[in-house]
């Protein structure tokens, strides 16, 4: 159970900065601490943000429970290549959106050396693409964690995971080290998962100043099952569609921090890092590919459109007379970021009141060398493509298929400033901004339409106070922007007229405006002490105008191929409560999120939505809601000492239906809201030993956390005898019930 605790991250900057008193910030932060992470039993970080953090919520846009989409007010941190991103995320002060398509692949971040992870509003000092705010992660060290701890865990659908950390302080020095193994077989075909992780820290402190090197390595592999049509599902809840669907994520960093008190009043913080990033994907697929007029030859989109092979010569047809076609569109992704972050921090009065003055400047420099081709081959009964060994060469016209070799280069630079004034003792102002440029350069290794120089510069501000009513009530009101600069995926593949294989193949491409968000929020904060325990509660709300949005938008030529277009602006507002309750014995939290995202301005989309009109477009109007949005969000949890070794406790979750991805009109009916409860408990055996279990979903209800459209006509219904899909839904369903055990072993 939380209560309010000192941030010390926010208003200020992404660096750890001094303890800040969160009466002071002019807008709201949750704070996860490592206790909460650990009792989700569970190396998925996103378990921990779903269950404590009102209004975020996962769609499993993958298919694969280690790589969410991870939603806060409307906008989403997702490891889907493709997907407009909303949330900068930030472990130990540098920023881990990769370099290529400003992803977050969860799956890196190792759960169990986590200190606290603090999910913050809209603040300019987060730098790009804190849109909707930022997610700070802060990692453990020998000066905060000592003593050891080995965990392990198993349980439905294959489940094995271990954890294991040490940490230790002697004298000045510290050393701390996390390694994190799991195994899930997962509940759809084809969807196992193994993960590999470490992180390990050795620290160095005096009166005056701390320097740390901290550095982490990862090697997982997922099979990401994706959405599957509705008409299997309702044969199989484990089935796939258009298989393999696999990806390889490999990381490696080393960071340098540092923090020293110059004088009693002024503290230099740094950060050096440096970061390489390795992912391989394969995405089984429907393909444009086809027989010609002429059936010993292949053609691409039509039966007259050459299919050419890497030689650029038309490429002969293998395949049997009543063969399904497909693709196997593989990439590589590898990135290499370096970069540094430099603060100062003044906490001396000013004009005899107390004042917080925080300046700061960061770089950040990404080499990316992305590739990407399509091997051919035919789709069996079971949906799994068996590869030809043929691979498409440039092929189609507009719409064109073939390999991609691409280098791009990422340049972002940020000098921030802010400062928290007290104007009374219970009266505070916080003002402030940052200056962001980004230089995206792509150069195409094949030929020269994907080369392209892009820069991107604005200036956010950031305006607010908050007011201190009563030692336990605070009101705060704030006003703020940020802005997103395009991705080098998103420049790479932004034309309607010859759209792309999303995620996997680039064309040429006319620019993107950068992204602005507008954020306006207030409330109410407070604690108290009563006689049933203590309690803390929140209430606001926020509106957020974004203007040049950014979405994917499916192409009206060709399943499966798309483009990135500004689609002009678009509103995200709602309200937040919450409320916890801590005693002795027992632990209660409840809170409610009402999201409102809609589209501002009337516009023409590409979409696979039943709805379109004969050139493959619909028309959304000022007001249609954004898709996969839910509107509402309620939790619950309660955790109740039995005694002081036997805990039990349960926590709820309920969302609302949302429309489809691809039904922007608003015309198709909605993905039905659902609800989902867990039980779990723990007996200390002694003070070395305890045991563990969890029940998740324990309904077994079964529910879809995001849906959208496929071409029906694309693959025969092999279930159904070969008959064409009727039904145009694609749904990623979530988990059945499932029962997990285990034991923590602490020394």
């Amino acid at each position: 159970m939380r209560t309010i605790p000192i941030v010390t991250v926010y208003p200020t900057t992404p660096l750890s900065g001094a303890d800040i008193d969160p009466d002071k910030a002019p807008a709201t932060a949750y704070v996860v601490g490592a206790d909460q992470i650990k009792q989700t039993g569970s190396l998925n970080i996103s378990d921990a943000l779903v269950k404590y953090v009102p209004g975020v919520i996962v769609n499993e846009v993958a298919g694969n429970p280690f790589q969410p989409d991870v939603q806060f007010r409307g906008f989403v941190a997702s490891p889907v290549s493709g997907t407009p991103q909303g949330l900068a995320v930030y472990q130990n002060g540098v920023r881990i959106n990769e370099a290529f398509g400003d992803t977050v692949n969860w799956d890196l971040i190792p759960t169990a050396a986590i200190k606290s992870v603090t999910i913050v509003t809209n603040n300019p000092a987060f730098g790009l693409n804190a849109l909707g705010g930022a997610v700070d992660v802060q990692m453990k060290d020998g000066f905060n964690y000592q003593g050891a701890e080995i965990d392990t865990m198993g349980g439905s659908f294959g489940r094995i995971q271990s954890s294991a950390q040490w940490g230790k302080q002697i004298d000045n020095f510290s050393v701390y080290g996390a390694l994190e193994g799991l195994h899930d077989d997962g509940f759809r075909n084809f969807s196992a998962s193994n993960v590999r992780r470490f992180y390990g820290d050795i620290g160095v402190r005096n009166d005056d100043a701390e320097f740390h090197i901290n550095m982490g390595v990862a090697d997982n592999d997922f099979g990401a099952a994706a959405t599957v049509p509705a008409e299997l599902l309702q044969q199989s809840w484990g089935a796939t569609y258009t298989t393999p669907q696999t990806s390889t994520n490999k990381v490696g960093y080393v960071n340098l921090t540092g923090k020293v008190e110059v004088t009693p009043t002024w503290t230099v913080e740094g950060i050096a890092h440096a970061r390489i990033f390795d992912q391989n994907t394969q995405d089984g697929n429907p393909t444009g590919t086809q027989p010609c007029a002429d059936p010993t030859l292949l053609c691409f989109g039509d039966d007259s459109t050459p299919a050419n092979g890497l030689n650029g010569a038309q490429l002969s047809n293998p395949f049997a007379p009543d063969a399904v076609l497909g693709e196997n569109d593989r990439t590589s992704t590898q990135s290499t970021t370096t970069g540094f972050s430099l603060q100062a921090t003044d906490t001396d009065r000013l004009l005899g009141h107390n004042n917080h003055f925080v300046v700061g400047t960061s770089f950040d420099y990404s080499v990316t060398h992305f590739n990407a081709n399509a091997e051919l081959g035919t789709l069996g009964p079971n949906y799994v493509l068996s590869g030809s060994g043929l691979f498409l060469g440039a092929s189609g016209d507009p719409v064109s298929d073939g390999p991609v070799s691409l280098r791009t280069t990422n340049q972002y630079t940020g000098l921030y400033a802010l400062d928290t004034f007290d104007v009374t003792d219970a009266f505070s102002v916080t003002g402030g901004g940052r200056f962001n440029l980004a230089n995206i350069s792509l150069q195409d290794r094949i030929g020269s339409a994907l080369n392209g120089n892009d820069n991107y510069m604005r200036f956010n501000p950031i305006i607010g106070g908050t007011y201190k009513i009563t030692s336990g009530l605070t009101a705060y009101a704030g006003y703020s922007e940020e802005n997103r600069a395009p991705t080098p995926l998103e420049l790479g593949c932004a034309d309607p007229a010859h759209p792309c294989i999303i995620a996997s193949f680039l064309v040429s491409d006319p620019p993107l405006k950068q992204v602005v968000s507008h954020t306006v929020e207030a409330g109410f904060r407070g604690t108290g002490d009563f006689s049933i325990g203590t309690l803390a509660w929140k209430l606001g709300a926020f509106r957020a105008d974004n203007s040049d949005d950014i979405l994917d938008i499916p192409s009206p030529v060709l399943q499966g191929f798309g483009y990135f277009q500004n689609v002009g602006s678009t509103r995200r507002q709602g309200i937040e409560a919450e409320v916890n309750l801590k005693s002795s014995k027992m632990q209660i939290s409840a809170s409610y999120t009402f999201v409102d995202a809609r589209f501002l301005d009337a516009l023409q989309l590409g979409s696979n939505s039943p709805f379109a009109d004969d050139d493959g477009n619909i028309q959304v109007m000022p007001g249609n809601q954004i898709p996969a949005v839910p509107r509402h969000r309620l939790k619950a949890s309660v955790d109740y000492a039995v005694t002081d070794a036997f805990k039990v406790g349960g926590d709820a979750l309920f969302v609302s239906s949302q429309y489809f991805a691809g039904d922007e009109s608003n015309q198709f009916m909605k993905l039905p809201s659902y609800a989902v409860f867990n039980l779990h408990a723990s007996y200390q055996i002694n003070k070395m030993f305890q045991v563990y279990a969890r029940v998740d979903n324990v309904f077994d209800n079964r529910y879809a956390t995001y849906g959208t459209f496929f071409d029906t006509g694309d693959v025969p219904n092999f279930a159904n005898g070969g008959a064409p899909f009727t039904d145009p839904r694609s749904l990623s369903p979530a988990r059945p019930r499932a029962f997990y055990a285990g034991m923590k072993v602490t020394f």
